[in-house]
């Protein structure tokens, strides 16, 4: 099967791989970044959800297909520089992060650090069961 013409311009990394910053169509808001390789981003357009490829897992990851928190995908955008992608994403059930809230960007830098303040909308247990207590990047979506 021959691949589209535009994968080309995307500008992938040496593992194939490019960041993928996923977008809340409506707000705006900056939900979640992941990564995906020419075959994720393919599919994401023929599937109309985001697709991803899991480094921690070793494969394609549907967001979602565990916590049925997909993201239906609105349009696809490409940075100047040919090496980094927006995703613009509907939410399905208004949580992006394993954790339970929208976003995974939920703590700003404070004079004491990065200080979580986003609330909790699921608890992570509620949407996985024992996996959802496992730290970021353990492959739990």
């Amino acid at each position: 099967m021959t691949e589209p013409a535009w994968l080309s311009q995307v500008k992938w990394s040496d593992e194939g791989l490019v960041p993928a910053i996923a977008q809340d169509a409506k707000s705006g808001r900056v939900l979640m970044l992941a990564w995906m390789n020419a075959e994720s981003l393919a599919l994401s357009l023929a599937e109309g959800r985001a697709v991803y490829w899991s480094r921690s897992r070793g494969r394609l990851w549907r967001k979602g297909e565990e916590s049925g928190h997909i993201q239906r995908l609105q349009e696809v955008r490409l940075d100047c520089d040919g090496d980094a992608l927006l995703l613009q994403v509907e939410q399905v059930g208004g949580i992006a992060c394993h954790t339970g809230r929208e976003s995974c960007f939920f703590s700003p830098l404070r004079e004491a650090g990065f200080v979580p303040v986003d609330p909790v909308l699921k608890a992570a247990q509620e949407i996985y069961g024992q996996a959802g207590s496992a730290k970021p990047g353990s492959g739990v979506e």
